[in-house]
């Protein structure tokens, strides 16, 4: 017996022609989309890596030798360190008049400026440590959004190792070993340590940890009863409320 093979002939309908052409335009969009935030993304990344590679710059000359002098200057590549307000002219008479407290906290108020091979200039104003989370930057003097992906920044209060409330803020970017990234592994009793231009360190003691919303400021008071202290802050992982770590000087 012979078989016959019927085919059915599909129509193709202009309405189904449409269709197929919406979804090629639909395709090509979500690939090119995928495609715009991979690149940003990668874009980002390098970017930020770039940044962060400055606070190495910034760190290795702080702890350099070379820093202890007023004023350093080399090719067009080096770290250029300017003494403000006044210290510079008048730190043999403070030399002689004052004791070393007192140089140690004119020294305090000075700012390291480093130059980056393009021009641009960063200033620090010390360093801040956290052994039990490995945490080693610079502390820049302002905090703009363009500073905070070099490395940590004066929100508010005095200079480093002063009586008062100094206020650090710095990114968390929910990858680990990056900025502050890792204070929320803090907790009562752990060390921040602060280092500033006359390379005097201080220890601080974490007291209270806690969160708030991004517009209560009430851990920036500057009253601390004659105390020093470190305000360490930073976003949470959700970006909803900040993170809060009080210090004050071990005695």
């Amino acid at each position: 017996m012979n078989q016959i093979l019927v085919t059915e002939k599909i129509y193709v309908t202009p309405e189904l022609k449409r269709k197929k052409k919406l979804y090629k335009i639909l395709f090509i969009l979500a690939v090119f989309i995928i495609i715009s935030l991979f690149s940003v993304y990668i874009y980002a990344e390098y970017d930020r890596n770039k940044q962060e590679s400055i606070s190495d710059d910034i760190l290795s000359f702080l702890s350099s030798p070379t820093n202890d002098d007023t004023t350093v200057s080399a090719d067009e590549n080096a770290l250029v360190v300017q003494i403000t307000q006044d210290v510079a002219s008048n730190i043999e008479q403070i030399a002689e008049e004052a004791s070393d407290d007192s140089i140690n906290a004119q020294m305090s108020t000075a700012e390291s400026i480093y130059t980056a091979p393009n021009g641009k200039k960063y200033s620090t104003i010390g360093i801040i440590r956290i052994p039990k989370i490995n945490l080693n930057y610079p502390i820049l003097s302002e905090t703009t959004d363009e500073l905070m992906k070099v490395a940590p920044c004066k929100f508010h209060g005095g200079n480093p190792n002063e009586i008062g409330n100094l206020c650090i803020v710095a990114h968390n970017y929910r990858r680990k070993g990056v900025f502050f990234s890792d204070i929320e592994d803090l907790e009562k009793g752990d060390i921040v340590e602060i280092q500033d231009l006359s390379k005097r360190t201080i220890q601080y003691e974490v007291y209270e940890m806690h969160t708030v919303t991004d517009d209560n400021v009430e851990d920036t008071t500057q009253k601390t009863n004659g105390r020093k202290e470190v305000t360490l802050i930073t976003c949470t992982d959700d970006n909803k409320l900040r993170r809060i770590v009080r210090c004050k000087e071990k005695i």
